[in-house]
């Protein structure tokens, strides 16, 4: 009796959240092949981590860093055979964690265990239909591929276009509309306008000092919050998490009385085991209303700076070389000679200002609405019916164990997301100590759909794996 075809999975996108994924499925199965998709190379980096910037460090300390939760110090001993002289308690750099990335990618993928089970496309899938006993793909450059299964994770979609920013301004050479896709040594000298004070804000502000000390910014936003800072030595345990059937205004009373006892950093870390939990238990219209009132106050407080780096940002600002405002950009114009004249209101202001800019970049952080993406691939799976916004539209509708919804509301068995694209349904799934026991949730359930299915694919759409 022949052996039974092997299943062929494709994965979508080669950050944390995909590369993971794969590497979950190679070591969890013993002759699956994988499909890796990704049009940037190499694989494993992603925006987090492909940045060369030694300023750019982690926001998450070693210790909870490693990429397999079934590992819990897997890290901090790869930082400690590298000899980098960082301990769990430790922000290291991203660069080095991509390198550490691409290590395990190499470890796993041509060890052994899954040697030849791994192939890696250079290129970007647009297209996604029913096909052969599974999926058919297209990629950009025409080609076309046929898999038994499919995972998207397809990361973090880029900003959404500022409100006060036309169509003409936004075609000029004086704005960056994707924060990770340019280069600071290539932008003219002058002052620069950030619009946003988030986290992006702060990894764009640092390779811009980088590149040219002491150049000028002005960073803009609605309320004009920035990241906090880490502090000290985490402690050694925490206190029991809010219980999971709490309202947000409970779990903001929760928080306060928490904080007062604690500190504030103690009382976040300790819902952070809660959070998938308590946002799954909210109502949409609760929801809507942690976003639009609580949201940044939460992300200044959970996603917080690295030491260093908030020292590097408050040299900065005590020099007043960045500035950071609160209020809202009324017009951006291009001036005779390149430079962009913004006018912006204070928040709760009357009277305006006025800042001249060489460079104008988008820093708001990720888009919040899956039906404005211009993601071919995302417009596509949308059209087909194939896959529908969750009820906020944060990401695509997927049920508990991430299988994507169609058009009627039906868990596809086989086709399944990853990472931020499940963000409607886990909220806090930006983070690797998130992101990795996802990952390997998915990998498992992609599998077990696989496990009694006969395969037979038109030879016409196979890669050759072997």
């Amino acid at each position: 009796m022949p052996p039974k075809p092997a299943p062929v999975i494709a994965v979508v996108g080669a950050g944390f959240s995909g590369v993971m994924t794969a590497l979950n499925i190679l070591r969890r199965s013993a002759n699956a092949k994988v499909i890796l998709f990704e049009r940037r190379t190499p694989v494993g980096l992603g925006a987090a981590y492909a940045t060369h910037n030694p300023g750019h460090r982690l926001n998450v300390r070693a210790g909870n860093m490693s990429a397999w939760p079934d590992r819990p110090g897997h890290f901090v001993s790869w930082i400690r055979k590298e000899r980098f002289g960082l301990g769990p308690a430790d922000f290291a750099t991203r660069a080095d964690y991509g390198r550490y990335l691409q290590g395990q990618v190499a470890e796993v993928a041509e060890g052994p265990a899954g040697a030849g089970r791994l192939v890696v496309v250079p290129d970007a899938v647009v297209g996604i239909e029913p096909g052969g006993d599974g999926w058919r793909l297209t990629c950009a450059m025409g080609n076309a591929v046929t898999a038994h299964a499919v995972v998207l994770a397809l990361g973090n979609p880029p900003p959404a276009r500022p409100p006060g920013i036309d169509e003409a301004f936004a075609a000029s050479s004086a704005y960056v509309a994707d924060p990770w896709r340019w280069n600071a040594a290539d932008l003219p000298s002058g002052p620069v306008l950030l619009i946003g004070t988030g986290l992006t804000m702060v990894d764009v502000a640092l390779s811009l000092n980088q590149a040219q000390p002491g150049r000028p910014m002005l960073a803009l936003s609605r309320r004009g919050l920035a990241p906090l800072e880490h502090d000290g030595t985490p402690p050694l345990s925490l206190p029991l998490p809010p219980a999971n059937d709490l309202s947000p205004l409970e779990v903001f009373g929760w928080l306060r009385n928490a904080a007062a006892e604690h500190g504030w950093r103690t009382a976040i870390d300790a819902t952070r085991p809660a959070t998938q939990s308590l946002w799954r238990g909210w109502s949409a219209r609760q929801k809507q209303a942690f976003l639009r009132h609580a949201r940044p106050f939460w992300d200044i407080h959970r996603h917080r700076l690295a030491p260093l780096v908030a020292r590097h940002i408050g040299a900065m600002r005590a020099t007043g070389q960045l500035t950071l405002a609160a209020g809202k950009i009324h017009s951006l114009r291009l001036e005779p000679d390149g430079f962009a004249l913004c006018r912006w209101r204070g928040r709760g202001e009357h009277g305006g200002y006025v800042f001249r800019a060489a460079t104008v970049i988008n820093c708001t952080g990720p888009t919040g609405d899956v039906l404005t993406s211009t993601d071919p691939l995302i417009k596509d799976l949308v059209k087909r019916g194939l896959a529908r916004p969750d009820a906020l539209r944060l990401g695509f509708d997927v049920d508990d164990d991430y299988r994507v919804r169609d058009v009627s509301g039906e868990p596809s068995s086989t086709l399944l997301a990853v990472g931020p694209a499940t963000r409607g349904t886990s909220w806090e799934i930006t983070a690797v100590p998130d992101i990795r026991s996802q990952a390997a949730v998915v990998a498992e359930t992609v599998l077990a759909a696989l496990t009694n299915v006969t395969f037979q694919i038109p030879k016409q759409y196979q890669l050759d794996t072997t």
